[in-house]
Order: C-alpha cells, then structure tokens, then sequence
C-alpha cells in the first residue's frame, strides 16, 4: 500500500522542492539529467507511487529549471502563467486550465525551446481579506496601534475582533503562506513542469515594486490621474469598485409611479428607486417627446424641491411616462445625465450604505430627518409609506424582476458615492487611446479565435477610466503623499513620489524625502494616500513581474514579449486587457504573442462549477484515487475555450490508459525490443505501422503547433490501441524468434514505443517517464520531440493500409471465435480470405503475421466479388 499522495505531497513540495530545486545545477543538464536514470523494469509495472518517485526526481535533477546561461530569445518559449487566487482551495477547473498549459510546456521543451515556465501566486485583494475575516474573526481598524505580541485567539471570537492595519495585513501573509504550500504540493502532485525556482507572489517585494513604479510612470506621463467623481462602490467592502469588476444578478423590484408638481398641473414620475427622491436634481425627457414640450421646472413630492427639467436623448419616451428621475446617483445612467447636463449634487447615501445624517443642501431638515441613519432597504419602506399617506404614490408599486450591479466579490447591491480615486487611462473616455487598444487585440492570436469578439465588445463598451484605487488593506499601496497646507488641508494636484531606487514603499508607515514622523498628517506636512491598488492594477503586470523588468535587463531581454498567456475567458476584460493596456503604455507591444482561454468546467448536469453553487469538486482525493496522469487525461480531453462536464469515468479511462501504457510496454521490451533500437525494419507490416504512426506524429505535432493538444491526445490514444491490440499481438510470435524477420519486429516495437512514450509525455509524464526509466537514459522530457525522420531512418517507406488491412482480418477471427463461445488461443484448422484480388495480394504480404496471431493453420485466399475482405473460419 503506497502512501496517500497528500501525504507525500507535503514531502515533495517543502522537503524536496525548497531544497534540492537549490542545488546548482550542471552544465549537461540541458542534455540529459545528473544521473543515469536508467532502472530495472519491474515485474508488476504499477501507477501507485510513480507521483512520488518522480516528482522528488524530478525536482532533484532541476528537469524544468529554466536554464538561462544557454538561453537566447530566439530559442525561449516564454509563459505567463495565471496566479491562482490564495483564498481557499484549488478546484477541477485550475487542474483543467493548468493541465492544458503544461501539456504546451512540455511540448515546447521537447521541441528544444527553453521553457521559461513560473509560477505565481496572487495573495493581495479583497478575497485574501475576506478568508482571514473569517478563518480568524477579526476585522481590520486602521486606527488602532500596531501590537507586535498579539497572536489569534485559537478560537475565532464571536463578534469580530478589531485588529489594527499592520497585525491584519500580518495576518493575510501568513494565512497566505500556508495555502501557497498546499496549493504547490498539489501542483508538483499533478505534475506540471513548472520551474519553481520562479515563483513570485502579487504581495512580494518584486511584485509591489513593479507595480508601484509602473503606477508612478503612469503618473509621470500623464496616464494615471486622481479624481473626486462619482464611483462605484460596495457598501459591505466599503471599497470603489471598477468596471470590470461588475456582475449583473437578478433581483425582485418594483416600478413606483410619484406625482410631481409642475406649472400645468401632475407630472407622473416612474423610478424604482423611491428612496432616492430626496437626491433628485432635475427630470429628464426625450428631445423629441412633445408632452413635456415647454416643461422647464417640477416640484418633488414631500420634499418640495424645485428641480429642472433636461432634455437628453438617453431619455426613453417609451418607458413608464417618458420622463425620468436624475438622482445624484442611483445607477450609472445618473451618472452620465449629471455629467452631460453639468448638474448639482445632493449626496444622501454613505459609504457605509446608510442615510447620511444630514441633509443635503436645499432638502428640508424636517422632511429629511426621518431617513438620517436608515438603509437603503429601510429609507425604500418608509418613503413608500410616506408617499402612500401624502397621496403621491399613485396606485401600488409595480413587482419587476431587473438586473442590479454587483461587485463580483460582494453580497449587496453596489450603490454610487462620491468619492477622491486614482485611475489609469484605458481608452474609456480617449479614441485614439481606444484604437490602439483594438488594434493590439486584432494583433494578438486569439485560440479559440472567436474570444478575441468578447475582447472587442469589452473596449467597445467602455464608459470611463480604469478605476485602480481600492479602500482596503492588504494590497500594493499607492505610493504617493500629500502635501498639508497651513489648515491640513491636502494639495492633490501636486503629489509627493518616492524614487524609483526606493521602491517598494509603504507611505503609511514610511516618510516622503525631507519629511519626518512627526510631520504626519499635521498643517505644513504631509498625509500618505490611504489606498492601495486593485489587485488587477498589479496582476496586470505579471510579464513584467517573471521577466525582470527594471531589475534584471538581461532576462527581461530574453522572455519579453512573452509567447503565451494562458488564462480563464471570464477574465479577457480585468486580466487580458488591463496587461495589454499597461504592455502599451510602458513598453508599446503587446505582452505576449499568444493567447489560449480555457473553457468552464460543468457539474454532470451541465451547470457551471463554482463555489457558490456548491458543486465544486475538488481534485486532491481523485489524484490520489487515480493517480495525477489519469486526472489529466480528463483535463486534456477538453478543448481550449470550450466548456467541459466532469466526468469521473473519463479519469478511469485515463487511468486504464496509462495502466495499459505500463504494461504493453514491458511486454515489447520484454520482446528484446531495447536492445533492437535503431536496427533497420524490414518487414511490410513493420513498415506499415511505421508509416501509420509517421502520420499520427505529424498530425500531432500540428495540433500542438496550433494549441488543439486534445487532438494531439486523440490521435495518439487511437494509434496506441491499434499498436496494442492489433500490432503487437500480429508480429509477437515473429518477434519471439530469431532472423531478419523477428530483428525487424524487434525494431519496429524499440521505434514505436520510443515515439509514443514521447506523444504521450506531454499529457501523462508519470507513466511515461516511468517506461523511459527501464531502457533508457536521463528523462524523456528532456529527450526531443519525434520526427518522421527518425522514423524513416530506421524504415523505408510502408503502406499504412497493410496494418489496417492485417487488424481487420484479425478482428474477424477473435470475431468468429468469440461467436463459437471458443478461447482466442484456439486453433483455426482453415480459414478462408475472400477478397478482390488486389487485397488478397497486400493480405499475401502480412499473411505469416496474421495466421500466427489467429493461430490458423492454413489460409485459403479465394478472389472473389465482394468489395471488402472476408475471412472465414473451419473449425
């Protein structure tokens, strides 16, 4: 019994992965590993504990490491590897998306590229927050002091405990610590080649010093800007929330019609936010809607506020009476209105999702004092119930269902406050900014092709900047300051930078250049900005991060541009497009060459898996039920953008797969085929399953080339079955004997295995680097990727028709047998091929091989009318 794979996983990622991945690695490691990794062949080939014999392996002998003293730019396969999220367990749709990348990975490297392959783990941000909330009960209260001694309790408090700024974000890094071991344990188990003496994290010291200094050039150019402006903005996270951050969910509403007062008489006012009547600040029309033609003023019911009437062409005649609230702000089209019409402001809700306690400036203190400190939820009830009883709610409210914007983190309604953000230009608001953008997008390969369309309508669609500052905690902070004028007042227009030597810096814990502590927040000093930046804001950086930029030229220099983006489709619009907005404005290219989206991973009843819905499966217990090459097998069988059903039958296959891979192998090796490598092949049905496999190999390594590695696995699978089933079992008896003939199946079986063991390296590298390990040296994925002229070095040309022609034939025996209820080592005293005569002559060629394998005595060939062979069976 092996040791459960958690178990060992621990053992692979702490013990062998932080030490032996330190060792310096020798100069022929590019050609071979250290050692001989040449074994004796076992007598029962199993799957059970290869994880942890070659994982261990593996990181021993540096396999994946990243050799740059022998890399050239021309010659590097550069990945930017998406980083997980550090904020709870890995699911089956990261096994699916980063199996799909490996599998690249491995091909590349095959190919003889050097593999820059790193990984990352993203540990700033609202969700890392959210966990350490909740693992530890405690809530960040920046105005507390910083307790050097203070330690969680052992049992979360109930309610929350408050904990200053510094002991919170203390908090994230060690939580965070912990899941980036489990999470490397679990991506050594599954086996991808990552070199991982190239991890980073988004909260490291590098991460935060690029993203700072790209902010600070931003800044320096004119890109990044801060703004007092209307925002987006989550009441329970109490942060601004950006664009791209949005989610739609449906929720129940009602549409209240409230009766305004105007010169000519009522006006009916549809708006499903009543609560918000207070905020008014005008009414707007169509320009063409004739029945508030003249219409200049109107009175708000309760409150008696005079408000103007606009004309605007977002205005829908159509909808409820055709004329609309402007609230400062109930939704974004609020926003727009105010913006275009240069309207007034009154603010009534709080950043903490409450009434303010005062009124706004105009609305009478009596009418408003009801609603101060309510939510919205509440001030909603008592204003319907204060319009019912004034006789300006006409009729009951109307029951909807409507979409509602959420961020994509939170659990309330998102609402809009004013509020002083930074922003980096995106083409939101600049033409010549957005074609540029555009056209970065139609530069770069899409796979699928069709995504780059979502990329498109996402920077179509744009309504502003990128908002990148966020009220949180543990994040990258905005490295600024601002000067305090004698009142304490801050100057924004001109802040104070660190420089760039100096980076990364902390402003609330550290002093701008020729200030001090005591100057802190005091007239005549300084204030640190409080905010920190969207984690995307630093994410968006993730090739600038692994290649070195501004640190290291001569590495940023051979991986940049990188060549792929691997990444989830529900992420183009944050993750994509905010790297190629940054690519463009710091170094004007895109990122990367390529892009490949992934597709979603569904429940058996073909929903999406999420957390949310309950339905996520998590992947350790099936990698150590069936083993990491049958867990990728599944992931390889879905196709890039496409969305694939977990299947737990799909992973038996797989594992039935690798199983068979172990176990034919012995079997040809045991046939002598080791030692018969690289002999001629002279035997038709040699050369035709030669030739068979010359085409699987081409077919694959185009499918490679073109990122459709489920073909690749399709191809080769179907070939290894025919080469299972039907090769080996025509040409074992020949091969067992002595002469031409048997050196020729010898060495047909050494070429045939040798290249599918490197077919299938990329998508089960246990069980192939197992079968390598019996015969051959050093690892085979380090070996080169097959090439038809291998193959035709060792064979001249064959007909790959003669291998179908000889499976068939045998298939119809096994057939006949089976039929008789007989064993498959019965003998056939005659059988009888009937045939067009031209068949009978390719079936003359392979006859020896196909009455050995059916164990038939003699074989009659009869030609005969019928368009196919038939073979029958005297018993």
């Amino acid at each position: 019994m092996t040791r459960p794979i958690r178990e060992f996983a621990y053992v692979a990622a702490v013990a062998a992965g932080a030490k032996l991945l330190a060792r310096p690695l020798p100069s022929a490691y590019s050609v071979r590993m250290t050692e001989p990794a040449r074994g004796r062949m076992p007598d029962r080939p199993t799957l059970d504990g290869l994880e942890e014999k070659w994982a261990a392996r593996w990181a021993a002998d540096g396999v994946y490491r990243f050799d740059r003293a022998v890399a050239s730019r021309r010659h590097v396969y550069a990945i930017d590897t998406p980083p997980p999220t550090v904020s709870g367990e890995l699911h089956m749709g990261h096994v699916f998306s980063f199996t799909h990348t490996d599998t690249v990975a491995r091909f590349q490297r095959m190919r003889g590229k050097t593999v820059f392959y790193p990984m990352g783990w993203d540990d700033n941000g609202l969700p890392t927050e959210r966990r350490v909330q909740n693992v530890f009960g405690v809530r960040c209260d920046p105005s507390l002091p910083y307790d050097p001694q203070w330690q969680p309790p052992a049992t979360p408090p109930k309610p929350a405990m408050s904990i200053s700024r510094r002991n919170f974000v203390e908090l994230c890094g060690r939580l965070t610590a912990q899941d980036e071991k489990a999470f490397e344990a679990l991506w050594r188990t599954l086996g991808l080649s990552v070199d991982w003496t190239l991890t980073y994290t988004t909260i490291g010291d590098r991460a935060r010093a690029v993203s700072q200094r790209a902010f600070l050039r931003n800044l320096a150019r004119g890109e990044a800007y801060t703004a007092e402006a209307p925002t987006l903005w989550d009441v329970g996270f109490r942060t601004a929330v950006a664009q791209a951050e949005l989610e739609d969910r449906e929720r129940p509403g009602a549409y209240h019609r409230l009766r305004f007062s105007g010169p000519r008489g009522p006006i009916e006012v549809d708006t499903t936010r009543p609560e918000l009547l207070p905020a008014c600040v005008a009414l707007v029309c169509h320009p063409d809607d004739e029945r508030y033609a003249g219409l200049e003023s109107a009175r708000t019911p309760l409150f008696d506020v005079e408000v103007p009437v606009h004309r605007h062409p977002l205005a829908t005649p159509d909808k409820g009476t055709g004329i609309a609230m402007v609230c400062t702000f109930g939704d974004v089209t609020d926003v727009t209105w105010w913006r275009d019409l240069s309207l007034g402001t009154r603010v009534v809700i709080g950043r903490d999702g409450r009434f303010l306690a005062d009124q706004p400036a105009g609305v009478p203190e009596a009418a408003y004092r009801p609603f101060a400190g309510l939510t919205v939820a509440a001030a909603r009830r008592e204003m319907v119930r204060l319009l019912q009883e004034s006789g300006d709610l006409l009729g009951e409210p109307r029951p909807m269902v409507h979409p509602v914007k959420f961020y994509e983190h939170g659990d309330a309604p998102l609402e809009i406050v004013t509020s002083r953000q930074w922003f980096i230009r995106n083409g939101g608001r600049d033409p010549k900014l957005r074609a540029d953008l555009l056209a970065r997008g139609r530069a770069l390969r899409w796979i699928p092709e069709h995504m780059k369309h979502r990329y498109e309508h996402w920077v179509h669609g744009l309504t502003g900047d990128w908002l990148v500052s966020r009220q949180r905690f543990f994040g990258v902070p905005i490295p600024v300051w601002y000067r305090l004028d004698d009142a304490g007042e801050p100057d924004y227009t001109q802040p104070l930078i660190p420089d760039e030597s100096a980076l990364p810096v902390d402003p609330s814990s550290e002093c701008p250049e020729g200030f001090d502590e005591a100057q802190r927040d005091a007239p005549g000093g300084f204030r640190a900005d409080p905010d920190v930046m969207d984690t995307w804001a630093t994410s968006s950086l993730t090739p600038q991060i692994v290649s070195g930029w501004g640190t290291d030229d001569e590495l940023f220099g051979k991986v940049f541009p990188m060549d792929l983006r691997p990444q989830g489709q529900e992420i183009i619009r944050t993750w994509l497009f905010s790297s190629v907005v940054r690519s463009n404005a710091e170094n004007d290219v895109l990122p990367w060459h390529t892009a490949v989206l992934s597709g979603w991973i569904l429940d058996p009843d073909r929903k999406k898996m999420s957390k949310s819905k309950g339905n996520v499966v998590t992947p350790m217990d099936l990698l150590e039920r069936h083993g990491s090459d049958a867990v990728r097998y599944w992931a390889a069988s879905g196709r890039p953008g496409t969305d694939l059903a977990f299947d737990p039958a799909q992973i038996k296959i797989g594992r039935r797969l690798a199983t068979k891979l172990l176990n034919a192998s012995k079997f040809a090796l045991g046939l002598g085929a080791a030692e018969a490598l690289r002999q001629p092949v002279t035997d038709p049905l040699d050369r035709a399953m030669l030739a068979r496999l010359s085409d699987v190999l081409t077919e694959a390594t185009a499918a490679f080339d073109g990122y459709q590695h489920t073909e690749a696995l399709h191809g080769t699978e179907t070939f290894f079955w025919t080469f299972c089933d039907d090769y080996i079992e025509l040409v074992k008896d020949r091969a067992y004997g002595t002469g031409p003939g048997a050196d020729s199946a010898r060495a047909a079986l050494a070429t045939g295995l040798s290249v599918l063991l490197r077919l299938f390296a990329p998508f089960l590298p246990y069980a192939t680097e197992e079968v390598w390990s019996w015969w051959r040296y050093g690892s085979v994925h380090r070996s080169t990727w097959p090439t038809t002229y291998e193959l035709n070095r060792v064979s001249s040309e064959g007909d790959p028709a003669l291998l179908d022609l000889a499976g068939d034939a045998l298939r119809q025996v096994r057939r006949a047998k089976s039929d008789r209820k007989l064993s498959m080592k019965a003998e056939v005293p005659l059988a009888e091929a009937l045939g067009p005569t031209g068949v009978l002559e390719h079936l003359a060629l392979i006859e020896s091989d196909v009455k050995a394998a059916g164990r038939i005595g003699k074989l009659d060939m009869l030609p005969d009318r019928t368009a196919e062979l038939v073979i029958a069976c005297g018993f």
